[in-house]
């Protein structure tokens, strides 16, 4: 192995073709530079300069070694420029994950934002139920997640709320309370409703559930979708009516409509929190910078 400092010093007499001048470049005296120089031939076994006393060249062996020194310092000083990079946020990778329609509106503004600050970093971006974030956050295949409140205390995950959005019924719209601006939950105590599975986000499913309860009623679910947007479809086809996120209710959809509801209960329980959640076991720059990003963002 050859010391770094050692190819420095090569690299400074094969460009210069001078030792006084390559001495007075590396800010050192002009004999130990001649010695570090001769130590090097005899570590390769090669002579690397023909010296007289009017003129010094670089042999075969050494204009190869020139070449091969400089890529060799090339690549080293371009890996830690990377290094300190990465390690500053500034180059990387992150993954992001989100509900299916919690940031229809939102993300494409928050990524926009952090690609433009960020150039460097590569972002990867996936879909999922609160309850696969959670998972892929904790397993670390996602950075960081987007999603509604667990429903149960995770350990290790961190979590802030970036928005709140009230609580939305979507009827088909052939419905008797679709002309209404607002509707009574209570006036649907006798209707079926479609819901997202418990398993897939058990905080967004018992919200709902308590929604209807402090309605006077438990919900008949006749059919059940993972998806929001699959929930929206079913109700269009006239299987049943859905409480939803107001984001939902942003694009217009062909045979829903979507209401605003009237319940007798806490605010906190009309309204749904978009939370931003990551692993707080793991430390990312990259990852930092993203989160105060969406912190400068006012999402509400």
């Amino acid at each position: 192995m050859i010391d770094l400092r050692l190819l420095q010093q090569f690299i400074a007499v094969a460009e210069e073709l001078h030792f006084h001048r390559a001495a007075q470049r590396l800010n050192m005296a002009q004999p130990p530079l001649s010695q570090a120089i001769r130590r090097l031939e005899s570590e390769l076994g090669t002579r690397l300069f023909e010296r007289s006393s009017r003129l010094v060249k670089l042999t075969p062996a050494g204009t190869a070694l020139l070449e091969a020194a400089q890529r060799t310092l090339t690549t080293l000083s371009e890996g830690i420029s990377q290094t300190q990079q990465v390690a500053a946020g500034l180059q990387g990778h992150l993954a992001v994950s989100f509900l299916d329609m919690s940031l229809a509106d939102r993300l494409p503004g928050i990524l926009r934002r952090f690609r433009a600050a960020y150039p460097g970093v590569a972002l990867r971006l996936q879909e999922g139920t609160t309850a696969e974030q959670v998972e892929a956050i904790l397993a670390g295949s996602m950075d960081v997640g987007f999603m509604r409140r667990p429903g149960v205390a995770v350990g290790n995950l961190a979590m802030e709320r970036v928005a709140r959005e009230p609580v939305r019924v979507a009827l088909p719209r052939q419905h008797p309370l679709a002309r209404r601006t607002t509707v009574r939950l209570a006036d649907l105590a006798t209707t079926p409703f479609v819901a997202t599975p418990r398993e897939k986000g058990a905080g967004f499913h018992d919200q709902m559930l308590g929604l209807c309860r402090a309605a006077g009623f438990s919900p008949v679910v006749a059919q059940q979708a993972r998806q929001m947007q699959t929930v929206v479809s079913l109700v269009a086809a006239g299987f049943g009516v859905a409480l939803v996120p107001g984001s939902v209710a942003v694009a217009r959809r062909p045979g829903v409509v979507f209401r605003a509801l009237r319940v007798d209960a806490p605010d906190e329980m009309r309204h749904l929190d978009l939370m931003m959640a990551w692993d707080s076991r793991r430390t990312s720059a990259v990852r930092d910078r993203f989160v105060e990003t969406v912190r400068k963002m006012k999402l509400s």
